[in-house]
């Protein structure tokens, strides 16, 4: 039993060859080495379990026939020692028999020897991938299980019951509110409560995806269909077969993209790149977006019929200025969460500290409370945090409104709905006078995107470059 160290190429994964004659143990070896593998050598299947047991291994390649233990055995150990190692197979004397019992017994892929070096890259990157793919949503699952929703305001409450009643169905969600309101929150707890809960959870950010990429994320290709494409990868419908497809900013997807997308959720069926037979899945959907939709479709930016397609069932997140009553607890929730990264004890909040940030309008919604109490527990270790310490960058909320266009409510105008338009309007003025007339520093002193600064504009009846009316 020896080891190799790595080639000249960067490790594509560790892989232990497991082989009893020297001479194709050495030839297996060498091929892989000049395609980038670390390998670990065995002779025999007990020298490979004792391996497993002390060296981490990605992939393990093994001969089907070996002394003692054969092939066969050694797949049905790590099954239950390691399941989570995938092994590639490898034969002189195949038959459909034993490459179905190997198969059965958990083996990810099957080669007749002598095994032609392409085969075998292929074969060891369809494994590599498979476990990457699992491990991804294995995490997905564990993330999803530790998060529970936060608040008790009628406007918070009346979203969780919506998310509740709409888990027991199979039919699309389209989950609509501003950036950092817990959009993905909700989708979690969608899929954890409906009958989909033991498959993946797969989130994809329709903004992040350009269009030459689009159909081989989300669809998947075969190897060789395009350049550079060296091996088989399953797409983001395929990887959530079962579970939740989770499309986040489907505002933001490209034109171009959309048919392709409503087909797919209309027909439960696509084609990978460089494949003929269209594969079949079984997958939830559920969409969010903090676009005006309605806005977009008028401006040609997003199709009417995938916006009929995907607004079955609309569930409106309510931003935090309209659940001011749940501040409190998220804040020391988050406090809390914070300190205990940074290896602290949870710090006090006082009243008169959550009474300001409860009156704060919080432009950037939940993820930007967060962002205040971790900054705060930076700068100021080792003790309460004051109202001082939390200040959002503060404009306050009075002042921002009496220093701007628009300036306060008058007396005889002061609903909570038209008080909280005064102030969103003076604010983007405000911002966008600091960013001097910088769009992104405009929205980054808002802390939203500039997508939400566009849409702000528009609802306010301002000209997003000059802010002008």
């Amino acid at each position: 039993m020896s080891a190799t160290g790595p080639g000249k190429l960067p490790s594509r994964g560790r892989v232990l060859v497991v082989e009893d004659e020297a001479y194709v143990r050495d030839s297996l070896t060498e091929i892989l080495r000049e395609r980038g593998y670390e390998i670990v050598e065995a002779g025999t299947a007990g020298d490979a379990v004792r391996v497993l047991a002390h060296a981490p291994i990605d992939v393990v390649l093994t001969d089907f026939r070996l002394p003692g233990a054969d092939g066969l055995a050694l797949v049905k150990q790590i099954q239950s020692t390691s399941p989570e190692v995938p092994v590639v197979v490898l034969t002189g004397q195949g038959t459909i028999a034993s490459a179905v019992e190997c198969l059965k017994s958990g083996a990810s892929d099957y080669l007749l020897k002598p095994a032609d070096p392409e085969a075998l890259e292929v074969a060891l990157e369809r494994a590599l991938a498979g476990r990457a793919l699992r491990r991804e949503v294995q995490y997905l699952r564990a993330a999803g299980r530790e998060v529970e929703p936060l608040g008790q305001s009628p406007a918070w409450r009346r979203a969780l019951e919506m998310i509740d009643a709409a888990a027991a169905s199979d039919s699309i969600v389209l989950l609509r509110g501003e950036s950092g309101t817990g959009k993905d929150l909700l989708a979690r707890r969608l899929h954890q409560k409906s009958r989909r809960a033991a498959g993946p959870y797969i989130r994809v950010n329709g903004a992040a995806v350009p269009l030459e990429l689009w159909e081989s994320e989300f669809f998947g290709h075969r190897r060789g269909s395009f350049t550079g494409a060296s091996a088989d990868r399953e797409g983001w419908f395929q990887l959530a077969h079962r579970g939740t497809l989770f499309l986040d900013e489907v505002g933001a997807m490209p034109p171009a993209a959309q048919p392709k997308l409503l087909r797919a959720i209309q027909d439960g069926e696509f084609h990978r790149l460089g494949e003929q037979q269209p594969t079949r899945v079984d997958v939830r959907i559920v969409a969010a977006t903090n676009a005006d939709l309605e806005s977009e479709i008028k401006d040609g930016r997003f199709r009417a019929d995938l916006y009929y397609r995907l607004n079955v069932l609309p569930i409106r997140v309510p931003p935090l200025r309209e659940r001011p009553e749940d501040v409190a607890v998220l804040a020391r929730a988050f406090a809390a969460d914070v300190a205990a990264r940074l290896g602290r004890p949870a710090p006090d909040l006082d009243e008169e500290t959550l009474a300001r940030l409860a009156s704060y309008p919080w432009p950037g919604n939940v993820r930007e409370l967060r962002s205040v109490i971790e900054r705060a527990l930076i700068l100021h270790p080792g003790r309460g945090l004051a109202a001082l310490d939390l200040a959002p960058e503060p404009v306050a909320p009075s002042s921002a409104a009496d220093s701007a266009p628009g300036g306060p409510p008058a007396p005889d105008d002061l609903t909570l709905r038209e008080s909280l338009n005064r102030l969103e309007r003076s604010l983007l003025v405000e911002a966008h006078r600091r960013a001097h007339g910088v769009r992104r520093e405009a929205a980054r002193l808002l802390g939203i995107d500039a997508r939400n600064l566009a849409y702000y504009c528009r609802k306010h009846g301002l000209d997003p470059d000059t802010l002008a009316e």
